[in-house]
């Protein structure tokens, strides 16, 4: 992949770690000057101490004004790409107004008041690239709030590609990927979830941040590509 973004600029947005972090670091080995930006400047700036290309900013998804500033900072850019998220988990009488609001705003207004702010700010040959997410696919009880945060991800990437064409917008729709997502089970039940995933899906084992960080790279880099779902999720749906 290397040289594919040289000379490009590369904003992504979303935490520290996991496929935010996997996805800042393969867009700078493919040539690009990354910016990750996140509400927690001083743990992405700790996070990112001593990776040469990629620097830290700081927004709120949440928050218009911080997403105007961020562009104000910025000047121009060439690809954005948000993995924010707040997930609302539980079934449907466990679920909560705020957590459920919280959930659209961080993954779906969010990325689409990114696209209102800083697509004015970027070329014609230039990308967005939002999170989906499987549950939108593959219907399973206890992940209403996460299967329908995903599915208007997905109404996104498509209604912003018409929109805002040329640039190019697609969504990436990772299935259980090993991150720090899944550290609450605890040790062992993590190892056992992870075990009965990889029985159960084609691919036969669980999908790693590089996997969903190469997605992100061909979505930002395959100009005839607009308007798609591009699923990393092992065959999950087919389960």
């Amino acid at each position: 992949m290397t040289g594919l973004l040289d000379g490009q600029s590369v904003l992504v947005v979303g935490r520290a770690g996991g496929i935010a972090r996997a996805v800042a670091v393969a867009a700078r080995d493919a040539g690009a000057q990354v910016i990750a930006a996140g509400r927690d400047k001083d743990t992405l700036a700790a996070a990112y101490a001593g990776e040469p290309a990629i620097r830290t900013e700081t927004v709120d998804v949440t928050d218009d004004s911080s997403i105007a500033a961020l562009g104000e900072r910025l000047g121009g850019i060439d690809h954005v790409v948000s993995t924010a998220s707040a997930r609302a988990r539980g079934r449907l009488a466990d679920l909560d107004r705020e957590a459920v609001r919280l959930s659209f705003d961080t993954k779906v207004i969010g990325p689409l008041m990114l696209a209102k702010h800083l697509a004015p700010r970027m070329t014609e040959a230039g990308s967005f690239v939002v999170f989906s997410g499987v549950a939108a696919v593959k219907i399973t009880a206890g992940t209403l709030g996460v299967a329908v945060t995903n599915g208007a991800a997905d109404v996104l990437a498509r209604s912003l590609a018409l929109e805002l064409a040329p640039i190019r917008v697609n969504a990436v729709s990772p299935g259980v990927i090993d991150t720090g997502a899944w550290d609450a089970l605890g040790e062992q039940g993590k190892a056992d979830y992870f075990a009965e995933m990889s029985a159960r899906n084609p691919a036969r084992r669980v999908g790693t941040a590089a996997d969903v960080a190469d997605a992100v790279l061909y979505a930002m880099t395959s100009t005839f590509l607009t308007g798609q779902t591009l699923h990393i999720d092992g065959g999950e749906p087919l389960s």
